[in-house]
């Protein structure tokens, strides 16, 4: 015959429990948890490349340093190609250099948006530095910094 006491079994499975709840609670305090790739990271000095809006796109460009006419010179739809010739491919190794990629929107339909720049350093309140974003779902994916003169430059972002 078999005698089993629930009494004995109760005490013994709310101990467990509890020990159970008490090393789930340490582990908790104690952990040095790593940000998943899902999660932001949170950093003062970092940039946010939000452009859903006309001000959050001024907004960017302040961050970069930079003051901007608020109204764009111009808004054009661009499809990023689905092959990168050589001049796409110099363009997207500069995006690159600002920690930004095309490669990652081949195919895709997306708003270059241009501003004049008034106060570039050296170029001060002329009107030939400009400064495009390309704008994917309201976040900005690469873009540029350029003189518009004969003998300009272009430059990344960031």
């Amino acid at each position: 015959m078999f005698l089993l006491s629930l009494k004995s079994l109760k005490g013994k499975f709310i101990l467990l429990m509890a020990v159970v709840i008490a090393a789930i609670i340490v582990c908790a305090v104690l952990s040095d948890k790593e940000p998943s790739s899902d999660e932001p990271v949170t950093d003062v000095n970092a940039i946010d490349y939000s452009a859903s809006t006309q001000t959050e796109q001024l907004e960017f460009i302040a961050q970069l340093g930079y003051t901007v006419n608020t109204e764009p010179d111009s808004v054009e739809e661009v499809i990023i190609p689905e092959e990168f010739d050589d001049l796409y491919t110099q363009y997207n190794e500069m995006q690159k250099q600002a920690d930004l990629d095309l490669s990652r929107y081949k195919g895709c339909n997306a708003k270059k948006w241009t501003y004049t720049v008034t106060d570039y350093p050296g170029y001060e309140n002329r009107d030939c530095i400009k400064i495009n974003l390309l704008v994917y779902s309201g976040r900005i994916i690469g873009g540029d910094i350029c003189s518009v003169e004969l003998d300009g430059f272009m430059n990344p972002l960031v």
